[in-house]
Formats: structure tokens, C-alpha cells, sequence
């Protein structure tokens, strides 16, 4: 099978693919369980309320993709692709090391390096991936080049739970994050060997037109950035709930105006793919509002409202593989939880703490065991390997699927794909509609099946859309500014990735939770139509440039 999927396509395809294989298994194990480590109450972590929780989360990841449009920036005009990649590694790798030092210092400044070493990563192996395929041989295959790129991405997705599972329910939160950068340091040393096979691809653009030194633009741009977002955060009151998502909103404007001026000022024959970009741009930020969520709304929605319960014949298997976290019934003190897992709080604002047994149990004493006995579950981040597995298992089915249709010259376009992935995103939203209904919205615990059901649902919509996306920037995207284009798609991801945080962050506003995921199946429809309504457009803007 992999000679197979590798034999059309650039000999550097192998080397990108193993290296964002690591570099998602760092980012994914740290992400899986992060939002965990922010609620955990009782195993070392940090103790935070779940909506404080859910705006760091938030905030995170949304400038964890918003620094790339920095990143891009430096690699086209100064740094080249392969330094960038090389320096955005390291950082990744010291920034997941220093989450497993103990302290609010160390915490910071762990996601400060994450957030810097991804901008210089994360959009230039993309972009070097393309670059490849600008070889007249290989420009046919560049979908299935990029839906096999993102298969590597899954892979690195799929193993790191069960990693992050087995060794903070072993040994503590801190080894789970330190295994995150040595995966990244693997990834690092990877691309170095492949070097050879894309260092060719690797060349930096000057880029007339555009204007100025790096250090102008950056000026131009960096400067403007921090002064709103230092003025979102200190404007009196909340515009959109917090003051972090003020000031990260606050904060993309002027690098929203930077691009809007940018496509005012292209030449014209680079006016229209700028503008088909651009769309697709703000399109997006809805389905990445939705995906992102499995860390934050499916995640909670694991922990508290699924059964994880592990049969007897299953625990020696699960074990083995690093899957189980054990609660004992003992008189421990825990926060105090409504029938909605809501905290509870004095008059003071201040968190009530009770002695009672885990909340897990707060819609399941049917399944509290004995005193000092104990219950045997699976641990909630694995069901974040669900939708990495699917990824894993489809994408051969579907670059199989859309080159039978190519052969038969029915293969949808680029962007039609982009709109088929939103359309399916709506019906995973659906599915979570339907769990919340069979399980009496939350008062009883539901199958696990729900989750299995929706991942499956959004893994077919995401490798319709994900991959596709980054296809369709490399496509598109002047030669002289991809890597800055690329930055722009990330830019995108990174305002739905903050406002996918901002809506977890209502999740305890809703008494009703399938109201929440009715939400989200109307965003992604809206998101749907707005790409079918312009599709005929933006699929004459790929003939006429040869895309």
C-alpha cells in the first residue's frame, strides 16, 4: 500500500509526510490533553474553571495559526522554507518540553513557543510540499500529493493519545508533554535526512510589488497587530466576552487590512486568484469553528457525558495499550457540580468544593462502585484517536474514489470539494443532536458510539475540505508570495479555531445541549451555500490559471 500511494509523486513526499507525521503527534498529544490538564482538579492539574479553560484553549489555538501568516512571510522574502521549518521545529519541541516544568511561568512561556515555533512550521511544509509538485509530471497528482501529506498528519494524531493516556495516567501530566517534544525533535531530524529531495523546491521570492524590506512589512504589520490587540484587551467591559478574544479579534484587523491592500495593489492578472483566496478565506473560518471543537465541546462531552466504562473481558487489552484511567470511590473533595456538570458558586463568586465521590458519576450511581473499590474507563482523550483513525483508514478510499472520477472526467473541482466538506461537517453536528436526545439531554450516560458516529461523519467532510484547502492556496497563489498565501489560509484557521473557542465557551449557557449543536450545523450550512453560490466563479478562476 505505501509504495502504492507514494509511486506518482515526488521522491521528498515521503520525508514531508514522516515529518509532519511527528510534528502532529507532538502538537496533537499536547493538545488532546490539554483542556484536561486545564479543568484537572484531583491528578496535578491546573484546576481551572471549564469556561476560563475553554477561552484559553481558544485563544491558543488560534494564535497558534495565526503566527504562521508571520512565518510564511519570513520564509518567502528572507529565510527560505527549510530554515523556517528547521527553527519552527525546535521552538515546537522546547515549547512542549517546558509544559511538563511545574508553574504558571514555565506554562506561559511553553505556549509562547508553541505559538512562535508554528508560525515558522506549519505553513512552509505545506508550501514546500507544493512547490514539488510544480514539476510538470507531478502536477496532476498535487490533490492526492496533499490528501497523503495529510494522512501522514493523522497517523502522527491517531498514536499520540494513546501515548499522552498511558503515560500521564501513569506518571503524570509532565511525561505525557515531554514524549510531545521528543516526538517533534524525531520529526526535525527526519526532514534533514530527506533534505536532498526538496532543495530544489526550497527558493526564496523577492517580491516587488509587495514592497519594502521584511523589516517594513513586519513593522507595517507586527506593529499595528499588537497595538490593537493591547487595546482590545484594555478597552473597558467585553465586546465579544473576554478580554482575549477581543484583543486576538482587535488584533487581526490590521492584518486583514494587509491583505485586503495587498489584493488592491496585485497586478490584475493576479487580482482574481488573490480575491478566489480570499473568499475561500473567510469562508472556512466556519468549518474550523466547528472541527475545533473536539477539543473542546466533544471533549467535555466524553468526559462527562459518555459511558466509558470498560468491560471486564476488555480491561486486560486496554490496559496493555494505555487506554484506562481508574477512579476509586473515596471520600475525596471535588468541586461542587449541577445535574449539567455546571460548577457551583458562593455568593463571592467563589467555587464551592464538597466531599463526595467523582463527578462522573453525577449521571451514572447506577455505575459507582463500592466503597475503596474501583471503576476501570477509558481515558477521555482517546476518543480524539477516532477522528485521526478514520482519517488513516478513508484517505486511500478517497484518493482512489476521486481518481476513478478523474478518469472518467467527473472529478469535482477544488473547490467544489471544499464546498462538499462543509456540507457533510453540518451533518456530523447532527449527529451530536441526536446523542444529546437519546441520552435525555446529558441526565443519563450515553454511548460512546454517538462520538465514533460524528468523527466518522466530520473525517469525510474534513478530507473533502483540509486538504483540499491547502491544494487550492498552492494552486492559486502568485509564486512570488505562496508562502504568504499560505500564511493567509492559516490566518483562517486561526479566527475559527478562536471562535470555535468562543462558542465552547457557552456551553454551560445552553440548559439544552442540542441547542448548541444545532448551532453548529447552521454555521456550516451557511458556510456550504456561500461556497456554491460563487463556485462558478472561483472554478473559472482556476481554468484561467491553469489551476
Amino acid at each position: 500500500m505505501a509504495t502504492s500511494l507514494f509511486s506518482k509523486h515526488p521522491k521528498g513526499l515521503p520525508y514531508l509526510f514522516l515529518t509532519e507525521m511527528w510534528e502532529r503527534f507532538g502538537f496533537y498529544l499536547m493538545i488532546g490533553i490539554f483542556m484536561l490538564y486545564m479543568i484537572n482538579t484531583d491528578t496535578g492539574g491546573l484546576g481551572f474553571p471549564k469556561k476560563e479553560s475553554a477561552d484559553i484553549y481558544g485563544t491558543f489555538i488560534a494564535l497558534v495559526y495565526l503566527t504562521p501568516f508571520m512565518g510564511g512571510l519570513l520564509a518567502d522574502r528572507l529565510l527560505g522554507y527549510r530554515v523556517s521549518i528547521t527553527i519552527g521545529g525546535v521552538l515546537l519541541g522546547l515549547g512542549y518540553m517546558a509544559l511538563a516544568i511545574p508553574g504558571m511561568t514555565a506554562f506561559w512561556g511553553a505556549l509562547f513557543l508553541i505559538i512562535v515555533g508554528n508560525g515558522f512550521f506549519k505553513p512552509n511544509i505545506s508550501t514546500l510540499l507544493g512547490n514539488l509538485y510544480n514539476d510538470p509530471q507531478y502536477k496532476v497528482n498535487k490533490d492526492a500529493g496533499y490528501n497523503i501529506f495529510y494522512m501522514g498528519i493523522n497517523i502522527g494524531a491517531f498514536i499520540c493519545n494513546f501515548i499522552a493516556a498511558y503515560l500521564r495516567n501513569h506518571y503524570g501530566w509532565g511525561y505525557a508533554f515531554a514524549a510531545a517534544g521528543i516526538g517533534m525533535f524525531v520529526g526535525v531530524a527526519i526532514f534533514w535526512l530527506g533534505n536532498k529531495n526538496y532543495a530544489h523546491a526550497d527558493v526564496k521570492k523577492e517580491d516587488k510589488q509587495a514592497g519594502g524590506s521584511v523589516g517594513k512589512l513586519l513593522g507595517s504589520i507586527l506593529l499595528p497587530a499588537m497595538i490593537a490587540g493591547a487595546l482590545g484587551w484594555f478597552i473597558p467591559g467585553n465586546i465579544f466576552g473576554t478580554d482575549s478574544t477581543d484583543a486576538f479579534l482587535f488584533a487581526t484587523i490590521p492584518v486583514i487590512i494587509f491583505f485586503l491592500n495587498m489584493l488592491i495593489k496585485a497586478p490584475a492578472k493576479e487580482k482574481q486568484p488573490i480575491a478566489a483566496l480570499l473568499s475561500i478565506y473567510l469562508i472556512v473560518i466556519l468549518f474550523w469553528a466547528i472541527f475545533k471543537q473536539n477539543g473542546t465541546a466533544l471533549t467535555i462531552w466524553a468526559e462527562s457525558y459518555t459511558d466509558r466504562e470498560i468491560p471486564t473481558a476488555m480491561v486486560p487489552v486496554t490496559e496493555g495499550m494505555g487506554m484506562v484511567q481508574v477512579l476509586t470511590n473515596a471520600q475525596d473533595t471535588f468541586p461542587a457540580y449541577d445535574k449539567n456538570f455546571r460548577t457551583e458558586k458562593d455568593a463571592a463568586g467563589k467555587v464551592v468544593t464538597t466531599v463526595t465521590t467523582h463527578p462522573y458519576f453525577i449521571n451514572a450511581p447506577e455505575k459507582l462502585p463500592a466503597e475503596g473499590n474501583s471503576v476501570k474507563l477509558i481515558s477521555t482523550e482517546i476518543f480524539q484517536s477516532i477522528n485521526p483513525f478514520f482519517v488513516i483508514v478513508l484517505t486511500p478510499v478517497v484518493v482512489l474514489f476521486f481518481a476513478m472520477l478523474r478518469q472518467r472526467k467527473r472529478e469535482p473541482t477544488t473547490a467544489a470539494k471544499v464546498g462538499w466538506g462543509l456540507l457533510i461537517t453540518s451533518l456530523s453536528s447532527l449527529v451530536m443532536v441526536a446523542a444529546v436526545y437519546s441520552t435525555h439531554n446529558g441526565l443519563v450516560k450515553g454511548s460512546g458510539w454517538w462520538l465514533i458516529g460524528t468523527y466518522g461523519v466530520v473525517t469525510i467532510g474534513e478530507l473533502c475540505l483540509s486538504p483540499m484547502g491547502l491544494s487550492l492556496v498552492n494552486k492559486l497563489a502568485p509564486a512570488r508570495i505562496a508562502g504568504l498565501m499560505m500564511g493567509g489560509w492559516f490566518l483562517a484557521t486561526s479566527i475559527g479555531n478562536k471562535l470555535s473557542g468562543v462558542l465552547a465557551s457557552l456551553w454551560d449557557v445552553y440548559d439544552h445541549k442540542a441547542n448548541f449543536f444545532w448551532v453548529n450545523t447552521g454555521l456550516t450550512l451557511i458556510a456550504a451555500l456561500a461556497v456554491f453560490v460563487i463556485l462558478r466563479w472561483l472554478n473559472r478562476v482556476l481554468r484561467e490559471h491553469g489551476a
